[in-house]
């Protein structure tokens, strides 16, 4: 009788990281997808360039539609960005926008320097929604 009632008291340690670890999954997986809706709608379509600063313009809607998040199951984080594309030497484009550099072009037949400034869109988009993420953990870990 007695060592029934001390084993109801103690954690059941297999159950509780069980727990935590699914929590862990719904809360970060709900905040990359936040954080992913709120990029591509700050990415708006237009045909001019966006000022420096402010988030890029979407000419050709790749940036906004390979935008992708996903758990990390060993790591229990989530990643949150663009996948590198690939079209005609495009590959660094996405973080030459969020951080800015130089990159090389083609220009009527030269290859020349660019210098690109930055057009942050996942920076403010992650910066938005973190305040979320505590009421995202409230009651999140379930009997």
């Amino acid at each position: 009788m007695i060592d029934l009632r001390l084993r109801e008291l103690f954690f059941d340690r297999k159950a509780v990281i069980d727990r935590v670890d699914k929590a862990t999954r719904t809360v970060l997986s709900k905040f990359g997808a936040f954080v992913r809706r709120t990029a591509r709608r700050s990415i708006r379509p237009r045909k001019k360039t966006s000022a420096p600063g402010s988030p890029p313009s979407s000419h050709t809607g790749l940036l906004k539609r390979f935008i992708f998040f996903g758990f990390d199951p060993k790591k229990h984080s989530v990643v949150i960005g663009p996948q590198r594309l690939s079209q005609r030497g495009r590959g660094d484009a996405p973080a030459l926008l969020e951080y800015g550099g130089t990159t090389r072009l083609k220009r009527r037949g030269k290859r020349v320097k660019a210098k690109v400034r930055q057009r942050p869109f996942m920076g403010p988009a992650f910066k938005k929604e973190q305040p979320q993420l505590p009421a995202l953990w409230r009651n999140s870990i379930k009997r």
